[in-house]
């Protein structure tokens, strides 16, 4: 008689973070790995057009999207790290709200992630867990797509671009700390309500007259008031000739995003 337990299947595992890649992944492989899991980290900060978006890939893929909620939200986290708000060399609320809910998620089963960096990408490495149990796989990589390929996916299969790609040009909290100055300006003039909120997170110490900002450049006030006077960059440029060309700012560093939350 044999007694053994039988091996749990390997899980296959999509991350999805509402934006244009890893939508476009999903799609790609929805046929070719029928066992896919999908999942969004909701960090409870999320644009409305994200989650718009994340609704409508869960109709187009036909199966739910596991929804991972932190167990403490940005505010808790905010707290423990004595009102220090993230910035690029200190990512907290990537790790608290993204990496450890898909870590827990993920338990001691064994797991082939599925990452979508690009074949044009070759500097990106994406989220590479420590965890043995982990594998990570990179179909665009190993099927040579390109930015061109992933718009023609989204094109093809009738979802297009989220809708925040008209201002913005990546996916994330509404007070991500990597948006670009104009992106913030985007944010006051489409969701005034969620720009008056990232303002509150700007505070000043009394003892030390220390402003905690989301940007070294200034407060948001301040930028988004330089943003609008400055010279408009776009109006002097010639107009991209494809879609996928207008969501790259020529001056923007492709590593400088948290790949978890915007790929």
């Amino acid at each position: 008689m044999n007694d053994e337990t039988p091996a749990k299947p390997v899980r296959h595992l999509l991350g999805l973070s509402g934006g244009k890649d890893s939508s476009a992944l999903a799609i790609y492989l929805r046929d070719r790995i029928p066992d896919m899991e999908y999942f969004f980290a909701d960090t409870g900060a999320e644009l409305p057009e994200t989650l718009e978006y994340i609704d409508l890939l869960e109709d187009y893929l036909g199966k739910p999207i596991a929804k991972l909620n932190a167990r403490r939200d940005f505010d808790y986290y905010l707290k423990l790290h004595n009102n220090y708000l993230p910035s690029p060399r200190q990512r907290w609320c990537t790790i608290n709200l993204k990496l450890l809910p898909f870590e827990n998620y993920v338990g001691d089963d064994d797991v082939i992630s599925y990452i979508a960096i690009r074949a044009d990408e070759p500097a990106r490495a994406g989220y590479l867990s420590t965890k043995p149990n982990i594998k990570t796989c990179f179909p665009f990589k190993e099927d040579g797509l390109n930015k061109e390929d992933i718009t023609h996916i989204l094109e093809e299969s009738g979802l297009g671009l989220p809708k925040y790609y008209s201002w913005r040009s990546r996916s994330g909290c509404y007070f991500c700390f990597f948006q670009r100055h104009e992106e913030w300006v985007g944010l006051q003039k489409n969701h005034p309500e969620l720009y008056e909120r990232a303002k509150e997170y700007e505070k000043s110490e009394d003892e030390s007259g220390k402003i905690y900002t989301w940007n070294q450049a200034g407060t948001l006030d301040e930028i988004v008031s330089r943003a609008q006077l400055a010279p408009e960059k776009k109006k002097t440029m010639s107009r991209p000739k494809k879609l996928i060309d207008q969501l790259t700012d020529p001056d923007e560093d492709p590593d400088d995003a948290c790949l978890i939350c915007t790929l």
